[in-house]
């Protein structure tokens, strides 16, 4: 497996990339990291460093103490509202405009991706600036904090309001999921961005790829579980490793447009 520092990129990769009708992404944790945005067990600080994630992350922990849930995420929600895109996430907004067909399917839940430009984005895990009612399902824009202290209610159905987030114990959104998958399977290129691709279904998405065909590429400053079956990996963080590709691969639309 070919590795890459930022100085040069190998030649494969690059006209990969070029040539590549489709390119598919995945993103994990590590590139909202370098924005500043606490991962999920990093969020378990202040206030809530004496809780385990499944008491503030599962449906049961919702149903015991709503109000304890809602909090955490309405704090989790104001740590990232004010966070900017990185290299990296401006980088695969790039990406997208240069190929004919282009997925990203990220787990993070921090809608940075989106604020960076990306159009074709899968939110795997849901997003902290959604909320939806408990009981429906149905997102909603805008809500009352009432005055009991307790999470705002569904006007429709009065149930409570709760993070339109992926917990522990639920199945990820079949059309999300879906989408991703199918990209998987018909994507020339994939670029798996700063997860270790541990966790399943997701985790399932590169090896789909990798046996459909796809040239599978790992960005990673680190050695993860899934490097063995990457056929190139490019040791460096995402806001580094992303821009220097794009600018190695597209050079005289970079030369044109800066970006």
């Amino acid at each position: 497996m070919p590795q890459s520092g930022m100085t040069s990129f190998a030649p494969p990769l690059l006209a990969a990339l070029r040539g590549a009708r489709m390119i598919a992404v995945l993103t994990g944790a590590g590139v909202s990291a370098e924005s500043g945005v606490p991962t999920f067990r990093d969020a378990q600080t202040g206030l809530w460093a004496t809780f385990d994630p499944r008491e503030l992350a599962t449906p049961g922990a919702f149903a015991r103490d709503p109000k304890r849930v809602w909090d955490w995420y309405a704090w989790r929600r104001e740590l990232v509202a004010n966070v900017a895109p990185n290299a990296g996430h401006h980088a695969l907004a790039a990406i997208e405009r240069r190929v004919p067909a282009f997925l990203l399917a990220t787990q993070n839940v921090d809608g940075l991706h989106a604020k960076a430009g990306s159009q074709a984005l899968v939110e795997l895990h849901g997003s902290l600036s959604r909320v939806k009612c408990s009981r429906e399902g149905t997102i909603v824009v805008t809500w009352t904090a009432p005055d009991d202290g307790l999470p705002p209610r569904c006007v429709a159905c009065g149930a409570f309001l709760r993070p339109d987030v992926v917990w522990f114990e639920e199945m990820l959104p079949e059309a999300a999921l879906a989408r991703a998958e199918d990209a998987a399977t018909r994507c020339d290129v994939m670029l798996v961005v700063g997860t270790a691709a541990e966790v399943y279904p997701a985790a399932a998405l590169p090896l789909s790829a990798k046996r459909g065909g796809a040239l599978l590429v790992e960005v990673n400053p680190n050695v993860t579980t899934l490097s063995s079956a990457a056929d190139f990996a490019v040791r460096a963080p995402a806001g580094v490793a992303l821009p220097a590709l794009v600018a190695a691969a597209w050079p005289e639309a970079v030369d044109r447009s800066g970006t």
